[in-house]
């Protein structure tokens, strides 16, 4: 299936999800820069997140006007109605009814009683109540550092995932980013390429000086 996407705004996203019963946030470099306030670069597409705990009301509420189908091994799969899925599927792109761009992506997250959970690493957990922050116009956003630590604990790390680093860092209290750092630490215990920049930090430098 062609991959051309036409994302909706941060608005837009707002405008839909306000109106399902099921808590969400904004993910991805939107993320990063409703925590800036201020676009720092261009965005591709657009990732709205939510707990797994939700995932059939959010189809419910979507079905009757966008397509929805669940990404496996670089594969699109049609999202039957009333599938429930497992902790294999965390990833749902949305396009709307007769279009051939897509306009959002969901991710699910998976959760211990009231806490969230790291899938690459599942000692590294938080309460529900501490994943989220919210822009001044009540848009739910993931917290800086979170999305962070799923950038930088992928199998890839993208120019664009460096970008986000450097802008994100020296605007995160000191144990904000001191949770980034120990959380990749766990992850990557023989070492992870961002550690000189973080721990740059912590000597009072500007991380990529």
């Amino acid at each position: 299936m062609v991959e051309i996407w036409k994302p909706l705004s941060v608005r837009e996203i707002q405008n839909i999800f306000k109106g399902i019963p099921v808590e969400w946030w904004i993910a991805g470099g939107w993320a990063i820069d409703l925590f800036l306030g201020e676009i720092t670069r261009e965005h591709e597409d657009i990732d709205v997140v939510i707990l797994r705990k939700d995932h059939l009301t959010i189809q419910k509420h979507l079905e009757e006007e966008w397509d929805l189908y669940k990404a496996v091994k670089g594969e699109l799969i049609t999202w039957k109605k009333n599938e429930t899925l497992l902790s294999s599927y965390d990833n749902i792109w949305v396009k709307k009814k007769g279009s051939s761009t897509w306009a959002f992506q969901v991710m699910i997250f998976d959760t211990d009683e009231n806490k969230w959970v790291y899938k690459r690493k599942k000692t590294i957990k938080l309460p529900l109540e501490e994943i989220g922050l919210q822009t001044t116009t009540s848009v739910p956003y993931l917290r800086p550092e979170i999305q962070l630590l799923y950038k930088g604990g992928s199998s890839l790390i993208r120019e664009k995932d460096h970008y986000d680093l450097h802008s994100v860092l020296p605007k995160l209290c000191i144990s904000k980013w001191r949770w980034l750092r120990d959380s990749l630490n766990d992850q990557f215990p023989e070492g992870h390429e961002w550690m000189d920049y973080i721990n740059h930090r912590e000597e009072g430098g500007k991380p990529f000086d």
